[in-house]
């Protein structure tokens, strides 16, 4: 298969989780927008530049043998880099929509509910990343293993983003609950690469850490979201 094709394949199979969610947040009503969905799609691929960026000033030769360097590989230089480009960009994003949308509602159960749209908003930002971050990753490897493990790896950035996406709304209000979202979006990434690329490692294991990811993320998202038209369980079950 030729690379140009390859990459329109890898493009639509990572494109495959979008689009359940897409499917998903129609089918349960939840407030968020085609424009709103597009444009969090948008700023989770724009953050792959910032992350390109950060890890090229992370690199140092000293730290290229050695434990310390395993950990500083998985957990600093990719994961946490990638991890505050997206915050970054998902800060941008709300900034936006609060500026045109505010939150006017102080109530429990209207935070709440900021707090599962920043949840559902980082997931899809996390998709809109491992969309632009395979086509990069294209020329390295052209395997059937490799679109698979893309793939997965797909699952686990919306399971990661989504965690920062919560934490990017709850920066103002609560910064210590935001960090410690973002630092086990951070270990959960970090502990994944690890699994996936130390050789030796069972591969069974980055494939439960990116599924029970997801299924804690879909858990948060559907558990107490208010939405038009629907009633939902306990709304002011609180986090």
């Amino acid at each position: 298969m030729s690379g140009s094709w390859f990459l329109i394949v890898l493009i639509l199979i990572s494109s495959i989780p979008v689009v359940a969610v897409y499917i998903w947040f129609r089918i349960a009503k939840y407030q968020i927008t085609l424009v709103q969905f597009l444009f969090a799609l948008l700023a989770g691929a724009a953050a792959v530049f910032p992350a390109l960026i950060l890890r090229g000033l992370l690199t140092f030769p000293f730290l290229s043998h050695g434990r310390i360097a395993v950990f500083y590989n998985f957990f600093i230089k990719i994961a946490f880099t990638e991890e505050l480009s997206r915050l970054i960009m998902l800060f941008i994003f709300f900034f936006i929509v609060l500026r045109f949308k505010p939150n006017t509602d102080g109530s429990q159960s209207s935070a709440l509910n900021i707090i599962k749209q920043g949840t559902a908003i980082g997931l899809v930002a996390g998709l809109g990343f491992a969309i632009l971050e395979s086509a990069t990753y294209t020329a390295s490897d052209m395997s059937v293993t490799f679109v698979l493990l893309r793939l997965l790896t797909a699952v686990l950035h919306g399971a990661c983003s989504s965690r920062v996406g919560s934490a990017a709304v709850m920066f103002q209000k609560n910064p210590i609950q935001a960090l410690m979202r973002f630092f086990t979006a951070v270990a959960i990434h970090g502990v994944y690469d690890l699994m996936v690329r130390i050789p030796g490692l069972p591969s069974i294991m980055a494939i439960l850490i990116a599924f029970s990811a997801i299924t804690t993320t879909i858990l948060s998202i559907r558990s107490g979201w208010e939405s038009v038209g629907i009633s939902v369980d306990n709304p002011d079950e609180n986090q």
